[in-house]
């Protein structure tokens, strides 16, 4: 992990020193004589109103805290520039991707001693999840939130079709086939979406292979499984189940053009309301060895460094992620999956046969590598190239061994 520089930490320590005295927007007590408890994130719209109504609970729980919710566009961008102002938040409902970047700048504090002090078993949440918090062994934030990508099926296209749920690449490229309308030379329904090449990590893992090496120096994925991948895909293409740019603009599998896809459980509430659209969710295919493979993302819930109300942002905190009922709670006001497994496994999840689905996916679902430097290799290097092989231009190999080249750099670098 890449350490800090002195000029760094001494920025930050100026900019804490600044920042020590302020809570967001205007700490201090309400009227009630609660004390404020600030928090920001980056949702909005009617995801406002979803953790307005979780924090009025949290109100009307106690009355020593009074937690609001301030929506901030680019977040952890805001974080850092609200240092020099003083304009810190109590909490943040952050990207637990983001912790392995900001926690070494010195923009998060850790929680290990709150922890301890109240007993809290971190085994109680998804333990990726947990690691996404953990940096160099010191844990900044608790889980909240977990997701994965599953597949979504139109059940009207397959009965229609007579094809089963696939289960095996093999076994979505013959459904993909079966499902794939064409007029004349044009495709009308695409059999499988295969528009999103970030994807390409769980397909990795369902594969067998790794991102990075052991030891997170180096790439790993320009190996004999990132080759099956994305010889695979080729298949799919070359068997003409979808095509780049197919459903651009639109939701193609909300309006019944595409088939099958790979999508998350944020989906859910949307499809929901599409009047006539009869679709089911299972787990992702396995792999061509029978190995399962998927990733799993969401948030967490931290507490700056400079935090005036960090108290209250514990409490806050803990009510939340510790308490099974509280997350179901927000499960149904918002449709986000707990990262508490037993709020997960509460059966307003596992007895909706779609929330199942995505509840056994977690059982192996991983985390993308923390290591520094890492989220650089997917965004700079990786993705672009993957893009490039699924548009043509270059070729399995080409692609693959430039996404190394270019991503190991990365890693060095960030050393």
């Amino acid at each position: 992990m890449k350490k800090p520089t002195t000029l760094l930490t001494t920025a930050f320590a100026a900019l804490l020193a600044v920042a020590g005295c302020s809570s967001g927007d205007d700490g201090g007590a309400t009227s009630e004589g609660r004390e404020d408890v600030v928090m920001w994130g980056s949702w909005s719209g009617e995801q406002v109103d979803q953790l307005e109504e979780q924090a009025a609970a949290f109100n009307e729980s106690q009355d020593q805290y009074e937690v609001s919710y301030v929506s901030q566009e680019l977040v952890e961008e805001k974080l850092l520039t609200g240092f020099a102002s003083g304009d810190v938040p109590d909490v943040v409902l952050w990207d637990r991707y983001q912790t392995s970047l900001y926690a070494p700048k010195g923009a998060l504090a850790p929680i290990d001693d709150y922890v301890s002090s109240d007993g809290v078993d971190t085994g109680m949440f998804y333990e990726p999840a947990v690691e996404e918090m953990t940096v160099d062994g010191t844990l900044y934030g608790l889980p909240l939130l977990v997701d994965n990508r599953s597949l979504f099926y139109n059940t009207t296209l397959l009965d229609e079709a007579g094809v089963d749920v696939p289960d095996t690449w093999s076994g979505l490229k013959d459904a993909a086939e079966a499902l794939t309308v064409r007029d004349g030379g044009t495709l009308t329904q695409a059999g499988f979406d295969l528009g999103d090449p970030g994807l390409f990590n769980m397909w990795l893992a369902q594969a067998g292979g790794h991102l990075v090496t052991e030891d997170e120096t180096a790439t790993a994925f320009n190996s004999p499984e990132g080759l099956d991948v994305l010889r695979f895909w080729q298949e799919l293409l070359d068997a003409g189940v979808y095509e780049q740019g197919f459903g651009d603009g639109i939701d193609a599998f909300a309006e019944g053009s595409t088939a099958m896809k790979l999508d998350g459980p944020w989906a859910l509430t949307s499809l929901d309301a599409v009047d006539g659209l009869e679709y089911g969710v299972a787990e992702p295919p396995r792999g061509p060895n029978g190995d399962t493979g998927a990733y799993m993302g969401g948030f967490g819930l931290v507490i700056p460094e400079g935090a005036t109300n960090a108290d209250g942002a514990w409490e806050f905190i803990k009510w939340w992620t510790t308490q099974p009922e509280n997350g179901v709670d927000f499960g149904r006001i918002s449709g986000w999956i707990p990262a508490n497994v037993e709020a997960a496994n509460d059966p307003y999840f596992t007895d909706d046969e779609r929330y199942a689905a995505f509840i056994e996916t977690m059982n192996y679902a991983q985390v993308r590598p923390s290591v520094e430097g890492y989220s650089d290799v997917e965004g700079k290097a990786l993705v672009p190239a993957l893009e490039q092989f699924l548009s043509g231009e270059l070729s399995a190999e080409q692609a693959l061994n430039q996404a190394q080249e270019q991503g190991d750099r990365i890693l060095a670098d960030a050393r």
